[in-house]
Formats: C-alpha cells, structure tokens, sequence
C-alpha cells in the first residue's frame, strides 16, 4: 500500500477535527484541494488563521467586529426590553434566520452542569443578571435546549432574576410536517405540555 506525504496526512487529520467530518470525507476534501491554485490555498488558509482573531460582542457573547455586534448595537432591538438566552451561536443565528425574533440575545455559552464543573460562575449568571437590571430588561425568553441539564438552566435562571420580569421558555414538540407515529416519548410529552388554545 502507498505511503502518502506527511503534507496529506497532516491536512486529513486537521479537517477530521471539524464536526460530522471523518476520516474518509476528509481525504476527499484533502485529495479536491490537492487540484486547487496556490492562491486558493493561500485563501483558505489565511481565512482560517485569521479565525484565531475572532472578537466576541462584550454584551451579548456574539462574534463582533467591533466591541459591540451588530445586534447589540442596534437602537431599535434594544428598545423592545427583551432578551433571548440561548446556549451557543449557533442557536442565536437559527433564531435570526427565522426572522420573528426582534429583541436582544445573550449567549451562556452552555448549560449547568455539576457532573463536568459547569456551575453559576462558568456560565456568568451573576452577570446577565445584571445586564438585565442595567438594560431594563421586561422580558426574558429562555431559548434552552430541552435536556435535563437544559432544564436545570432554566430552573436556575428563572430563581435569580428579579420578580418583575416576565420569563418564558420557548416551546418544544412536534415539528411542522411530523408525523406522531415516528417522534420519541420525550418530543410528545413536551408537545403536550407546551399545548395552547384553538
């Protein structure tokens, strides 16, 4: 069997880092770069280093160009007094896409988690709080993933923040063009509980 160059190997090892990414779509990917002008390359490369670089928004925890994301520094979004709590960036970036969604957002950057150290501190709790007091916050919507430990984040959450502020969770349960038949006890049972008036 051929010996391939360290070049190869290395770069088919870098890409498996990548989610949903194994061994033998990396190699693909490696072997169409392998056809690619030096400039390509060069593209993709400096792209990637320059990732090292990325700026989080100080309010929100958002990737930012500047101290503020575009988000935060918004006059309009800051007037509707809501928050969004998500757990990471990619949940905000979904909640965009919808398009329904006109507030603030907060990202925790995960969920309580004792069994792996993730406590109050980790999560800065102490200091959304006081975002929330700060920015007049009226309504805090908790866009949590359903999960025992998602759960215990929303429990906790809702305990520290003050009387006057109206917390909600977003809804779970069956997806549009879902079939009963084929969803999970856990889906159906959330599906139920999170039922309003027809």
């Amino acid at each position: 069997m051929i010996e391939l160059p360290e070049v190869i190997k290395n770069a088919v090892l870098a890409l498996t880092k990548l989610p949903g990414v194994g061994e033998k779509t990396a190699f693909r990917m490696v072997m169409s770069m392998t056809h690619w002008k030096s400039q390509e390359l060069n593209t993709v490369g400096s792209s990637l280093i320059a990732l090292k670089d990325l700026k989080l928004c100080e309010e929100c925890g958002m990737f930012a160009d500047e101290i503020l994301c575009s988000i935060c520094s918004d006059s309009l979004r800051q007037s509707h007094q809501s928050l969004c709590i998500v757990e990471n960036a990619s949940d905000l970036m979904a909640i965009e896409k919808s398009g329904h969604y006109k507030g603030l957002y907060h990202i925790l950057g995960g969920v309580l988690n004792p069994l792996l150290g993730v406590g109050p501190d980790e999560l800065g709790m102490d200091e959304l709080k006081n975002r929330i007091i700060e920015k007049n916050i009226h309504e805090v919507i908790l866009a949590i993933n359903p999960s025992v430990e998602g759960d215990a984040t929303c429990s906790y959450l809702k305990s520290i923040l003050p009387e006057n502020v109206r917390v909600e969770r977003i809804g779970f349960g069956v997806p549009i063009g879902g079939s009963l038949e084929f969803l999970d006890p856990m889906t159906i049972t959330k599906a139920l509980e999170n039922r309003k008036r027809f």
